[in-house]
């Protein structure tokens, strides 16, 4: 019987020693396939008149990098897997792009040459990173076992690791990510490079034509050499400029120039914060409003005062929305300001939730999203169903306060009740996110801020709601953190003709003392969707931007 055990404890040992075997040929073999592509999959092709360099690297998240120098980066979140593939612009066929430049024929067939072009570089680079990855299993099996026939082993296992890789890319390729990119960079050279929002949402699948215009673009700053390309405003898209929680920076004020003009803004709206305080003192930074020379909708944050929302009154093509709504540009926007003041931050406003989320449903109750055949009004039409005087806003409170709710909501509700029409609506502006979605199911967008943290969230009723980040970098708060806050917009492209949203930009600035920008696209990919005539009430989700109102924004 001792042999029997013995020879039990041996088959045990070696079969032991076999998985340990091949666990670790399957790390090296890994290895070997991740630093051969490492090395060597890469090639230089020509595409079109560009002479463009491909790599695939290993990486963590798999996607798409376009490296446009100077002009910056282009990322697509195109696949999953741990692989990035990056292009980057080498340089630039002179001969090849004069003909560009001026044969019209020429141009013409530029689509279909740079995905011929584009295919058979990547044909070339695939087989490199085979070859590469085996024969990198090949290289650190033999370093690592000193067995030829082991190493033959990782060799195959590297092949097998690259074959599975090819095919999590393939099935998780996502073609829609074209429209949907993220810049970094230069920011004057992006709508340019990319094309119109407008063309993009209805276009998007057509891939070979922007990517060509992405290529024209680049050989003509080249060849000229001297001024970036001019961006063409598309005249069935406006354009709004989305800002908040300013709070007194003056940095927000060359963001906001610089992103109307090189953006061709029609509408700046500010969901509010615009002080920090409240105090007297501080009207004078509200005059840069205007000097814009575009029309600024505006509605009052927790910070600002009767006092600041009277001054930005005051302010040429500023428009102030308190429980009323306008036509601005042809979009129809209805605003709330908030109803506390709160400038300290120490204050606990903690239990005003449920007041909040009140007031938005009864100002909800006068509103009906806006119909693709409602008849539009002027650029800038007067208010629409301003309330009543029951309905206007009560003095501000003191900070340690906040308005009685019957007041709050009775003369919103009873004045829909007894106009007995709603108003129609394509935006609604709130500062308070608590508040805005209320608002699901009265409009099909809901624009805030508040909380210093950007993101957009989809209402079982259809209305999207999106809470910008702050425009001012939280003013003095973002030194609070480890890291300064980022100074955050957005530009919205609507359809002129159905006043829907189409695509939104994010932009993004570093904080204090960082010099770096970011540009990230979004497709709304049902525009036209329904939007049920019923408020329907939603609890604020958990997750970024979510939650109650904080004493400390």
């Amino acid at each position: 019987m001792r042999w029997k055990e013995a020879a039990r404890r041996l088959n045990e040992r070696r079969a032991a020693r076999r998985t340990a075997t091949v666990l670790l040929i399957g790390v090296v073999a890994l290895a070997g396939a991740w630093l051969g592509i490492a090395i060597g999959a890469h090639v230089s092709t020509a595409v079109g008149p560009a002479e463009i360099g491909m790599s695939l690297q290993p990486s963590w998240v798999g996607q798409t990098v376009v490296d446009i120098r100077p002009l910056g980066t282009l990322r697509f979140d195109s696949h999953h897997g741990p692989l990035r593939l990056s292009l980057s612009l080498d340089g630039i066929h002179a001969d090849l792009a004069q003909q560009l430049l001026e044969s019209p024929r020429w141009a013409e067939t530029l689509p279909n040459l740079i995905e011929a072009d584009l295919q058979a570089g990547l044909r070339e680079l695939l087989i490199r990173a085979v070859a590469f990855a085996v024969a990198g299993g090949l290289l650190t099996g033999l370093v690592v076992f000193r067995s030829w026939r082991r190493a033959l082993w990782t060799g195959l296992g590297s092949l097998v690791a690259v074959a599975l890789v090819a095919v999590l890319s393939v099935v998780t390729f996502n073609p829609r990510s074209i429209a949907e990119p993220r810049y970094t960079g230069l920011l004057t050279g992006v709508p340019s490079l990319i094309g119109s929002a407008e063309s993009i949402v209805t276009r998007f699948s057509e891939y070979r034509g922007q990517l060509a215009k992405l290529v024209t673009n680049v050989s003509q700053l080249y060849h000229a050499g001297t001024t970036l390309p001019v961006y063409s405003p598309d005249p069935n898209t406006l354009r709004v400029l989305h800002v908040s929680d300013i709070h007194l920076n003056p940095v927000a004020w060359n963001m906001i120039r610089s992103l109307k003009d090189q953006f061709k803004i029609n509408v700046v709206l500010d969901t509010g914060d615009i002080a920090d305080h409240g105090t007297k003192a501080e009207n004078r930074f509200v005059e840069e409003i205007g000097k814009l020379g575009v029309p600024y909708v505006y509605v009052r944050g927790n910070h600002d005062s009767i006092a600041t929302q009277q001054a930005i009154a005051r302010q040429k093509n500023a428009i102030v929305l308190d429980g009323a709504g306008k036509t601005v540009e042809g979009l129809r926007i209805y605003g709330v300001g908030d109803p506390r003041f709160t400038p300290d931050k120490t204050v606990d406003v903690k239990s005003d939730a449920q007041m909040l989320e009140d007031l938005g449903r009864a100002h909800a109750l006068r509103l009906t999203p806006a119909k693709d055949d409602a008849k539009p009004a002027g650029p800038n039409a007067p208010d629409e169903a301003s309330p009543p005087a029951s309905a206007s806003p009560s003095p501000q409170p003191s900070a340690t306060s906040t308005p009685s709710l019957k007041t709050a909501t009775t003369g919103a509700a009873g004045s829909e009740g007894s106009a007995g029409k709603k108003i129609a609506v394509d935006v609604v502006a709130v500062h308070d996110p608590t508040i805005g979605r209320a608002f699901g199911g009265a409009t099909p967008l809901v624009l805030s801020g508040h909380v210093h943290k950007r993101s957009t969230e989809m209402l079982p009723s259809g209305t999207r709601v999106m809470i910008q980040g702050s425009t001012g970098g939280a003013g003095l708060r973002g030194l609070e953190h480890d890291e300064p806050t980022p100074i955050q917009a957005s530009v919205l492209y609507f359809d002129m003709t159905s006043h829907r949203l189409q695509a939104w930009d994010e932009v993004t600035l570093g904080g204090l003392g960082e010099q770096w920008v970011q540009i990230q696209r979004y497709v709304e990919h049902e525009p036209g969707r329904t939007i049920s005539p019923e408020p329907i009430p939603a609890s604020p989700p958990t997750g970024q931007g979510a939650g109650t109102v904080t004493p400390s924004k």
